[in-house]
């Protein structure tokens, strides 16, 4: 569903968001061993991130990444998917056709459509603080 750059982006952010709520800034080698990605990958995935102020990079020997409390609380998964894959998901057609719409629609586009909007829904409404509130998450995601 996602691309690779935008799970592991997913990943990485949450990752964040859990270490900046312990007050912990962690560094690009500890972000690529806790979500399992190669660390090149990871590096240009925070710059997009950086880049675009959901994460904030800091320099130095007690540098790191990290997320501001209120950041968290403002940052939507939707956010960090738009920045890392656009906004094709919630728009471009199930088979990949480039002319799909309700007037020409493909065989998948009206079973879709629903899928499409509740998937954004549940995106743009899924805050970083909210997923760590969640009582029902996982803290231990990452050992999965």
């Amino acid at each position: 569903m996602f691309s690779k750059s935008c799970e592991y982006g997913l990943r990485a952010i949450i990752y964040i968001a859990e270490q900046s709520e312990a007050q912990q800034k962690v560094s690009l080698p500890t972000i690529a061993a806790a979500i399992n990605s190669p660390q090149p990958f990871t590096a240009k995935i925070l710059q997009q991130l950086t880049r675009h102020q959901l994460v904030k990079s800091i320099k130095g020997p007690y540098g790191g990444f990290e997320i501001s409390a209120d950041k968290r609380a403002a940052i939507s998964l939707s956010d960090v998917v738009k920045v890392l894959d656009g906004d094709a998901i919630f728009t471009r057609c199930g088979l990949g056709l480039s002319k799909c719409d309700a007037a020409s629609p493909c065989p998948l586009h009206f079973k879709f459509v629903g899928i499409k909007e509740q998937l954004k829904e549940v995106l743009e409404n899924t805050t970083l603080q909210g997923l760590l509130d969640d009582d029902e998450a996982s803290l231990q995601w990452l050992q999965i």
